[in-house]
């Protein structure tokens, strides 16, 4: 058996002091959000027990479905980093990036500098910098293949949509179909979920397309988050629905309105043709204290 546990949205903060010119525009209206909302709801009081939880549970990889910062000022990447040398060393920690972290266009390349361990494919050379067209990217471990997908573009100010891109689901379709060639269970991770339906300003742009993709190619589950809420959905293929699945905010407290703080495991048993996934979610509960297993279900076989 080999044991997934899937994490998104932790927006670590606070949010690092910044010269006025790094503040104007966009990030200004970020920064406002921080301070009237994110920053009483989202915090280290919740994320660091739910982390000690997972850490507990002895899993293979752990894998991190974005945005780690807020803003995308340029200390926010380090903390990133060290949030995600604290889950692990990088070839059992993978990540891909959200919208919050390439908020603007002059922090593109933040990312991929700072978290390039965690997001540099099995094929990457250790001395070439990486970036978006290493993207899908794949880790094999095991019996499975991590498809680290970006949805992350720069985006107006009040928007909070990605986009995959063709010439990405090109490579895509084929490095699925060559895992699935090689009998691999096909863990695809992406930030912004590739199903149902929310404001414009908020989608994935091209989410039909990544669909038609991924059905086609084939995938045995695919990881999101993005929408701060626990979801289960499903793209369909010609060997059956491949399960979507969405997780809260990590960084969420129990009172939450879009989903109290949580993870998943995936524990992937079986082999080809007849994989075996099940799903346990664990985190916070209105009403009930720490952190506890809350849903426990069959998504694959």
């Amino acid at each position: 058996m080999f044991v997934i546990a899937h994490l998104s949205d932790p927006h670590l903060g606070p949010i690092p002091e910044a010269r006025l010119s790094e503040l104007l525009g966009k990030r200004f209206f970020g920064m406002m959000n921080w301070i009237g909302a994110r920053r009483r709801n989202f915090g280290a009081a919740t994320l660091r027990p739910l982390m000690d939880d997972l850490l507990a549970q002895g899993v293979d990889h752990i894998c991190v479905t974005g945005d780690l910062v807020n803003v995308s000022l340029p200390a926010e990447f380090d903390t990133g980093a060290a949030f995600l040398t604290a889950l692990g060393p990088a070839d059992q920690v993978s990540v891909v990036p959200g919208n919050h972290d390439a908020y603007v266009r002059s922090a593109m390349h933040y990312h991929l500098e700072h978290w390039a361990p965690f997001l540099a494919g099995d094929d990457s050379h250790p001395h070439t910098p990486v970036d978006i067209d290493a993207f899908p990217y794949v880790r094999r471990r095991g019996p499975v293949a991590i498809v680290g997908v970006s949805t992350a573009v720069p985006t107006a100010v009040f928007l909070a949509s990605g986009a995959v891109g063709r010439a990405q689901r090109a490579r895509l379709a084929d490095l699925l179909r060559r895992l699935g060639d090689e009998g691999l269970f096909r863990a695809v991770m992406i930030h912004h979920p590739p199903v149902g339906e929310r404001a414009f300003h908020r989608d994935l742009r091209d989410a039909e397309a990544v669909r038609e993709v991924i059905g086609q190619a084939g995938a045995e589950l695919v990881m999101h988050g993005h929408d701060h809420r626990a979801s289960l959905g499903a793209i369909p293929s010609a060997h059956g629905p491949i399960p979507v699945v969405g997780v809260p905010s990590a960084s969420a407290g129990a009172d939450d309105d879009r989903g109290a703080g949580r993870y998943n495991l995936y524990r992937i048993s079986g082999g080809p043709g007849a994989w075996r996934c099940e799903m346990e979610a664990r985190g916070y509960a209105p009403g009930e204290p720490g952190v506890a297993e809350r849903d426990r279900r069959v998504i694959l076989g």
